[in-house]
């Protein structure tokens, strides 16, 4: 690691003791600061994770946040998902604490250069097929951030000879300081996390600030068809490269070339890497078959849009299973396609009413208890040849700790049913 002094004797409180917050918590506690995690989760739920402290030194308040436990740190890191109103981020603000995020602490000490892939939709199947590309040209990496594990993780095992290939999200690149890839990459912007943030474009900025520390020697990737990031290539003062010319790839495996091409791999590597893909779990994952019925997992499309992919890229009409946490969305966007493409909507969760209006009309609507309830009248409705998918358009907080949750109960209800049929 490099800068290994700077943390040394600081006092830091950690917001928020998710996967992110565990790591990083670990990673300060080595770089010899005083760390202590703050998370309003009772202990119970947090016992896990509190087995995997590599010291009992690291206080935890459970339950509840108190000003008094932040009060007096040097500085906070900010574990993704946790809004600027939270009292604990408040509070440090009040007393003029620095707050970080989870990536900026990492990268700080990371010896590895990084390639750091965000944009709304694509940005999990883009980040991994880096890695399998660098990996086939022989060289190591290190897939990791909103994919894997938490980047804090990985840094105590990473050599300068390593390239770290990360996943951010808008949430992790609203507090960096320094963070400063080598490579950046922006998928595309859709509409996302409106819940979170007051308009598009209040997003666009959280996102595009992925490449705010770059300098010449650095590279911005672009999508030269994505209107949102057009004006992205005039404000950097990076190096950029555009994707998505090439009609012979889809948008991931041109922006795979793209990236591969400023590493100096080859284009043979990157369509050697193609050709064995099979995809993402959670991401159009065929779970099964059976009845003439065809069974998808998508719990990764948490967007409209991702649901829209998907539909376009399934030869007939399909059953949906949609609903959960609503991100401010506009559902309405669904409609046209809908009416080619769906046999009918099964909803779920808190977003199922706001779903039902915006689609109303285009297909029929069926509302289901719960996630096995919604497969089983699926199921029944859907005509042979056709499929059962599950592309939630929303994030999964409401019913599951988080899409991997989510499409792992899809897919032992599915074969539940298929055992039984």
């Amino acid at each position: 690691m490099r800068n290994t002094e700077y943390f040394k004797g600081k006092k830091v409180t950690v917001i928020g003791f998710a996967r992110s917050g565990l790591a990083c918590a670990n990673l300060l506690y080595q770089l010899g600061a005083g760390v202590r995690i703050t998370d309003s989760k009772p202990a119970a739920a947090l016992a896990v994770n509190k087995a995997q402290l590599i010291s009992q030194d690291i206080r935890v308040e459970y339950g509840s946040h108190t000003e008094d436990f932040i009060s007096g740190s040097d500085i906070a890191v900010l574990s993704p998902g946790i809004p600027d109103s939270a009292l604990p981020v408040q509070w440090a603000m009040k007393h003029g604490i620095p707050i970080y995020s989870e990536i900026e602490v990492a990268w700080s000490v990371c010896p590895a250069p990084v390639i750091a892939v965000t944009g709304s939709n694509g940005k999990t199947t883009t980040t991994t097929l880096i890695g399998l590309v660098l990996e086939a040209a022989g060289r190591h990496a290190v897939v990791c951030g909103n994919i894997g594990n938490p980047f804090s993780g990985e840094v105590p095992r990473l050599k300068g000879t390593d390239h770290v290939v990360l996943e951010v999200s808008s949430f992790q690149l609203e507090k960096i300081k320094s963070f400063k890839p080598h490579i950046a990459l922006i998928t595309n912007i859709n509409p996302n996390h409106l819940d979170r943030y007051r308009n598009i474009q209040e997003y666009a900025d959280a996102k595009k600030r992925i490449f705010l520390n770059q300098d010449a020697r650095d590279y911005l990737v672009l999508n030269s068809s994505d209107p949102a990031t057009a004006g992205f290539a005039e404000q950097s003062r990076a190096q950029v490269s555009f994707f998505g010319e090439d009609t012979a790839l889809n948008p991931n495996q041109a922006a795979v070339v793209r990236v591969a091409q400023i590493l100096g791999i080859s284009r043979q590597v990157c369509s050697g890497v193609f050709s064995v893909f099979k995809g993402l779990e959670h991401r159009m994952e065929e779970v099964a078959r059976f009845n003439q019925v065809t069974f998808i997992n998508d719990s990764k499309a948490t967007t409209v849009e991702s649901a829209m992919w998907a539909l376009r890229n399934i030869p007939t009409r399909a059953m949906v299973i949609a609903g959960g946490k609503d991100k401010g969305l506009d559902y309405r966007l669904i409609f046209d396609l809908a009416k080619q493409k769906v046999r009918g909507f099964v909803l779920i969760g808190q977003a199922a009413q706001k779903i039902k209006k915006a689609v109303e009309g285009a297909a029929p609507v069926e509302e289901a208890l719960d996630l096995r309830d919604a497969v089983m009248k699926a199921y029944r409705l859907a005509q042979p040849g056709e499929y059962v998918l599950l592309s939630p358009m929303c994030a999964s907080y409401d019913m599951f700790a988080d899409y991997e949750e989510r499409g792992r109960v899809f897919k032992k209800i599915v074969k539940d049913l298929e055992a039984h049929a």
